[in-house]
């Protein structure tokens, strides 16, 4: 029986309570013979305040040795005064980096139970499925130089660069392809090449590799801006959507509220294939943060670290039937009026998120 190693990071806030309940799913898969060999560490806030680093480089070894890193939520105002450079979000920045995680992955899908639950009408949102693939390791949260100076006239000035290459858009284009010929068939490339070079050279490479490798998928270039008031006025056009790193973020937060919740969207982070092994680094973390408000209290919604690892079910083990039972028992346990307060309807009773997850694995018993 093969042996799946993964890393637990739950992080800060929130994050420990949502590992917890996925730790239920990870036994219950276990005890049905599926081999998972689970370490945890710390990251973000909890590892500052254990080390003063966000992330030891004992647990960054520990990431690269696993096969998948789950990956919770790190951050809170308790932090806010600790040095930028070890500040609780370097953790996740430094794993992204020093892994070379530069896919991310994140699927918004409005479950028919879940339809009223959004912001939007229920005609808009209720079938949605769209994919939003965004380039997770470039462009401006990585760009050099990154500064804040003061200036002689006492002013101050900050600097963020955005920088792409060739090769960086290259290589998520073809992410994005690839998963769109497994879907519906159909790219949306957002940029704003309007009023960015990095724009520009986006478009004309995704045009390049389209015409080159993937003519039989549809294409289509939308500005980012456009992108955002397309996602809320007519959500289903979309299929796959590929974008860099500061649009993707943006983007994929308004498409977790057309699912109902922040608390619904999970995602997946890999990096480039082995050439020998065909196997790639990969984290999964909810789209969600730390929540401090609701910390430590058992409101939180964990669908979505759970769904997190249902990807990598399905990304990095190639457990498939194993990943299908799992959304369909989230699919059932909502259907059923199961729900935390953020997706609670008018009149609802709200359940706790203990009982979330002991209700999944209720259901993944009654699916087997």
């Amino acid at each position: 029986m093969a042996t799946h190693k993964l890393l637990l990071l739950p992080g800060d806030g929130i994050g420990p309570e949502v590992m917890r309940e996925v730790e239920k799913i990870v036994g219950w898969f276990r005890k049905r013979g599926v081999g998972f060999e689970t370490e945890t560490d710390l990251v973000g806030g909890s590892a500052y305040d254990a080390h003063k680093v966000s992330i030891t480089d004992a647990a960054m070894a520990r990431a690269d040795a696993a096969d998948a890193v789950l990956f919770g939520a790190v951050g809170g105002p308790k932090w806010d005064g600790v040095p930028y450079e070890v500040r609780p979000e370097a953790g996740l920045l430094r794993l992204r980096k020093e892994l070379g995680l530069f896919a991310n992955l994140r699927p918004a899908i409005c479950y028919p139970a879940l339809a009223d639950a959004s912001s939007l009408k229920r005609e808009v949102v209720e079938g949605l499925d769209i994919v939003i693939v965004r380039e997770l390791t470039g462009g401006v949260y990585f760009g050099e130089p990154k500064e804040l100076v003061t200036l002689e006239n006492g002013q101050q000035r900050a600097v963020d660069t955005q920088v792409y290459t060739t090769g960086e858009i290259e290589r998520i284009t073809r992410v994005a392809f690839d998963l769109a010929k497994k879907r519906r068939n159909k790219v949306s490339s957002s940029e704003k090449s309007n009023v960015m070079k990095t724009g520009v050279l986006w478009r004309q490479v995704v045009s390049r590799i389209h015409k080159a490798e993937f003519s039989d998928v549809a294409l289509e270039h939308v500005l980012a801006d456009n992108c955002a008031m397309q996602l809320v006025k007519n959500p289903k056009q979309f299929d796959v959507i590929v974008t860099d790193n500061l649009f993707g973020d943006i983007l994929s937060d308004i498409a977790a509220m057309l699912t109902g919740s922040l608390g619904m969207l999970p995602s997946a982070s890999l990096g480039a294939e082995d050439p020998q092994t065909g196997k790639r680094k990969a984290l999964y973390e909810p789209v969600h943060g730390s929540a401090p408000d609701i910390a430590g209290r058992g409101l939180a919604n964990p669908i979505a670290m759970i769904g997190s690892f249902g990807m990598a079910l399905r990304y990095s083990f190639g457990l498939l039937d194993e990943a299908d039972r799992l959304d369909k028992a989230i699919a059932n346990v909502l259907a059923a009026g199961i729900r935390t307060k953020d997706i609670a309807g008018p009149g609802m009773n709200a359940v706790g998120t203990q009982d979330v997850g002991d209700a999944i694995v209720k259901e993944l018993e009654a699916l087997s």
